[in-house]
């Protein structure tokens, strides 16, 4: 099982990379807001959907990381490149855990395990996220 949800989040981690470095050499995602798109029902729908799922998400992830900063800068990164730092996430979960391990024990430290609340992949998906805000 933990194969399985790793080689599932690489599979997240890639197609959201490829299909979001393919949409930004299509379009700039500030001519995209520009352009009136943003006002269509289903695009309001549809970007409403994603950051209640994005804000789920942070929910389990904020009970799990312990310090009040690592809360913080897992929301920013959450809030600005969603799935991107979902699947950077649970990557980071799984990766600390054995794949040799019973699926039962793994399972349970990747889900229930609480963090004490590491700054450095957020941190570095904040700044990420930052610099590719700042320079679209």
């Amino acid at each position: 099982m933990i194969l399985f949800l790793r080689v599932l989040f690489l599979v997240v981690l890639g197609t959201m990379l490829g299909v979001t470095g393919w949409a930004s050499l299509h379009q700039p995602l500030g001519e995209f807001l520009r352009g009136g798109v943003i006002r269509d029902p289903w695009v309001i729908a549809t970007l409403c959907d994603a950051y209640w799922g994005f804000i789920a998400f942070y929910v389990w992830a904020a009970w799990k990381e312990q310090s009040l900063a690592a809360r913080v800068l897992w929301l920013v990164a959450l809030l600005a490149l969603g799935n991107i730092a979902i699947a950077a996430y649970m990557l980071d979960e799984l990766f600390t855990v054995s794949a040799r391990e019973p699926a039962g024990e793994a399972l349970q430290k990747v889900f229930a395990r609480r963090n004490p609340g590491g700054l450095i992949l957020p941190g570095a998906l904040v700044a990420l996220s930052v610099a590719v805000y700042w320079f679209a």
